[in-house]
């Protein structure tokens, strides 16, 4: 998550609420991605580290825990710079033109000057985050899913490039005779399969053969991984999309919650502030008088009710407004009560942090340490892959 300002509701719920979830069912890496928030932010950057602390402190108040989650920041981690720019040496222009985002983001952002190297590979160094830690899933969007795609086709250039060493057809049917006569023959019918007809489920029963054997050691694994495909060794995973719900989290004028708009509650923001900007928001334009009936299908505190309320509250909403028996204000105050609850509950679990600074900073030491060490191992093998190790001559 890049750090250009305060986290709001749509953060909260469109994100972070997901990331509480996902990190109970996954190894998870959740990293502030500073360098990112460079690439259109480059010219103002005296704001960047409060921006930073204080989303990590926003991220463990919603319930984001490093004691089941990886959680540190993206610049002190170099080893995402040095992937990134070992990817550029081979990666082709035309890729990056095509990443759909690009032209989106130029077009959203006429006020900045985006014709920067920064911002035109930002998408590769979206890669190389994802290929370092050998991500097997990412979680997105829809609009986010030809980035992941964009680094599955980096992974799969690489190991084509660097992992077909020499010798690498003799090594892999070496190794399928170690599988032994069945096995071996299921995989060469599996490959054959896919190979020559593009059948999917060849590919996948053959890489679930390839997991299950017990007699092969991980660089043979790899090996015959990249033999299925025609390719070479894996030596980079290809990441698939997670793909996530991103529901549309009205802000104050009905519009997606977006900085860009102004529309925003923060996710700790000012009570007083926060209901009377809610008082404010736009209501069904057919209801000009208290006796006018409604739509809540056309009122944008009818979206907020779909978050905060449960299904008693949605019926009295629609019976009262439909039939003028209740106000606007009357319609949201149990979003304002229930906004309020939980935006208290945040702040208190906030302000263990903020009173504890060294703490935070522990936790994200920690976690800067821990994600070194993993991309210093990716980066140990993408390095000799690539011909800039130099360890053995020493």
């Amino acid at each position: 998550m890049r750090p250009t300002g305060k986290l709001h509701l749509g953060h909260y719920h469109g994100v972070l609420k997901n990331w509480v979830q996902l990190q109970h069912e996954y190894d998870c890496f959740f990293f502030v991605a500073d360098w990112h928030a460079l690439t259109t932010h480059y010219a103002d950057p005296k704001d960047m580290e409060k921006h930073v602390w204080d989303m990590v402190v926003d991220w463990l108040a919603a319930g984001v825990d490093p004691g089941a989650a990886n959680l540190f920041v993206q610049s002190r981690v170099p080893q995402h710079a040095e992937l990134h720019v070992l990817l550029s040496m081979f990666t082709p222009l035309g890729w990056l033109e095509r990443v759909p985002s690009f032209k989106d983001q130029q077009e959203k952002l006429k006020d900045r000057d985006l014709n920067t190297y920064g911002f035109f590979g930002y998408p590769l160094l979206q890669s190389a985050d994802i290929l370092l830690y050998h991500a097997g899933q990412v979680p997105v969007g829809e609009d986010q899913v030809p980035h992941v795609e964009l680094t599955r086709e980096v992974a799969r250039r690489f190991n084509f490039l660097y992992g077909r060493g020499e010798g690498f057809e003799e090594q892999a049917e070496s190794a399928i005779r170690m599988m032994g006569k069945k096995a071996g023959r299921m995989y060469r019918n599996l490959r054959k399969a896919f190979q020559e007809q593009g059948d999917t489920d060849a590919l996948e029963k053959a890489q679930a053969l390839l997991r299950d054997q017990q007699n092969l050691t991980v660089g043979d694994k790899e090996r015959l991984l990249g033999y299925l495909e025609g390719g070479g060794r894996v030596i980079l995973q290809e990441p698939e999309p997670l793909l996530t719900e991103t529901p549309k989290f009205p802000g104050l004028d009905g519009q997606k919650m977006s900085k860009s708009y102004g529309n925003t509650i923060a996710l700790r923001d000012d009570p007083e502030r926060v209901e009377k900007a809610l008082r404010s928001m736009p209501t069904d334009p057919a209801r000009q008088r208290r006796t006018d009936p409604g739509d809540p299908q056309k009122c944008p505190v009818w979206q907020l009710h779909q978050v905060y309320t449960d299904a008693s509250v949605h019926e009295w909403v629609k019976q009262g407004c439909t039939t003028a028996g209740i106000g606007c204000v009357d319609c949201k105050q149990p979003v304002i009560d229930a906004i309020l609850k939980e935006q208290a509950e945040i702040a208190e679990r906030a302000r263990q942090y903020e009173e504890d600074p060294a703490t935070l900073r522990n936790v994200i030491e920690e976690g800067n340490e821990r994600a070194r060490d993993m991309a210093e191992k990716t980066m140990q093998e993408v390095r000799r892959c690539m011909g800039v190790d130099y360890t053995r001559l020493v």
